[in-house]
């Protein structure tokens, strides 16, 4: 299957795992980022999502603990040029830092143990998203934020199909790029705190 990616998507180096453009689209799309918005990714990686979040945020603060991936992702961002986009390297799950932030997106194993820590980083009404790849992480995670008074939690997987358009005519391929992750979404509400 040849996946057309965007064209700064080819340019950028890989090392670990990556969230793809089809979750990258739902993240910015359902979390409503904008010029604006300040935003947190935990489990940089190589950076793709920070970047794709750098290309439309204010300011995106990147945390992973891996030094060797937070270098790659280092790279694609220079690459890029992108001054909106600083990569910490520290451990997200000892604490966020930034305060008042719009969106926290949490990629990394153990997201549940960080729910607390993107609470107390997100202003009210900020949206928390967990990548994540197993029903059992979503549920712990759920669990977790209606804990720490996340409303309108919402679950979705997004799986891209190819179709075959021929003469003889047009269907689904049985190709695609099928589960990656599942994606949940809530808003902080700090007036139940």
């Amino acid at each position: 299957m040849d996946v057309l990616l965007p064209g700064i998507y080819s340019k950028l180096k890989r090392g670990p795992q990556i969230i793809l453009p089809k979750d990258i689209g739902i993240i910015i799309s359902y979390a409503g980022v904008g010029k604006d918005s300040i935003c947190v990714d935990a489990g940089t990686g190589s950076g793709w999502l920070a970047v794709s979040l750098g290309r439309v945020a204010k300011k995106v603060y990147s945390y992973e603990i891996r030094s060797e991936f937070a270098a790659i992702a280092k790279r694609n961002i220079a690459m890029l040029g992108l001054d909106n986009v600083e990569i910490k390297d520290a451990d997200v799950t000892k604490g966020i830092r930034e305060r008042d932030v719009d969106i926290v997106v949490l990629d990394m194993p153990g997201s549940d143990k960080v729910v607390r820590h993107a609470a107390k980083a997100l202003r009210s009404g900020g949206v928390l998203v967990g990548y994540l790849p197993h029903m059992e992480q979503v549920k712990a995670f759920v669990s977790k934020m209606e804990k720490y008074h996340f409303d309108g939690v919402y679950t979705v997987e997004v799986i891209v199909r190819d179709i075959l358009v021929r003469d003889a005519g047009v269907r689904p391929s049985t190709k695609g790029i099928w589960h990656t992750a599942y994606l949940v979404f809530g808003k902080l509400n700090k007036e139940k705190i």
